[in-house]
Formats: structure tokens, sequence, C-alpha cells
């Protein structure tokens, strides 16, 4: 994975063939630490500072987004109903798409009304291994998930 930072905050987190390699920082350093934890299944959240440009409903989509409970994915739908805002199943999906900050902002827990593993850059199988990576994190091992 490749963390971009600047002094205030991660900017862009993804895979190196979608963002140039960068040189470290404190910041970076830190959502590494995170990102390690994550992944020995100690952490299910990421508190390191973060932004990234977008529209206010954007911005909107992708707060609400980290508000999705680790190991609980929810459809495209069910996101447009907690926004309060049904009708705007496609324009929450086009923000969805638009987040930089790939797994600190789960965009990979949003799936389709019929459970496809939709809308995920870096891959149906990284999405289809991060859900059963989290429902591990959070049952006694068994994942609740079938794809």
């Amino acid at each position: 994975m490749v963390i971009e930072a600047n002094e205030h905050e991660i900017c862009a987190i993804g895979f190196p063939a979608d963002l140039p390699l960068e040189s470290p920082n404190k910041l970076s350093e830190m959502a590494k630490e995170q990102f390690k934890e994550y992944f020995e299944k100690k952490r299910k959240y990421f508190d390191f500072p973060m932004a990234q440009p977008g529209t206010d409903f954007q911005q909107k989509v992708w707060d609400e987004l980290r508000r999705i409970d680790a190991g609980k994915p929810i459809s495209y739908s069910a996101l447009a109903k907690r926004m309060k805002n049904p009708l705007a199943i496609r324009a929450i999906a086009s923000a969805n798409g638009r987040n930089n900050l790939m797994i600190a902002v789960p965009c990979h827990r949003v799936i389709g009304s019929n459970g496809d593993l939709v809308g995920f850059s870096a891959g149906s199988w990284r999405k289809k291994w991060l859900l059963e990576h989290e429902a591990k994190m959070t049952s006694s091992g068994q994942s609740p998930l079938t794809f």
C-alpha cells in the first residue's frame, strides 16, 4: 500500500499501481502503524488525521462510510436511507468511487443490494478479502459473510 501525507493529514491511500511512491513522514508512519494493527486484527477503525478534496455531498458520504461498522457491510440503498436521501443511490455510489482514502474511509463496506461485491477500484478479490477479514475481527473466527 502507498500512503500519501502532508504535514497535517493523510491525503491518499492506495496501491502502487494507483499512486506514486512518496517519502514517509510522521503522519504516514502513524497511518502505517494503524494499518499494521488493522491487518493483525487489533484495530477496526482509524483515527489518524485525514482529508481529501471533494464536494459537500461527497464529504457527507465519506463521513457516513466511516460510521459503517466493521464486519457489517451495507448496500448502497441502505446507505442512501441512512443519509436520509433514498433517491441518491447513484450519487452516493459515485462519491464512494471517488474516495481516495481506501480502507480508512471504508468504501469496501458497501455492497450491491443483492449482496454482490460491486464498485471497488482495487478489485473485487481485495474487497472480498477485506470484508472477510473484518468479519473475522468481529466474530469468533467464523465469517457470517457468504460470497
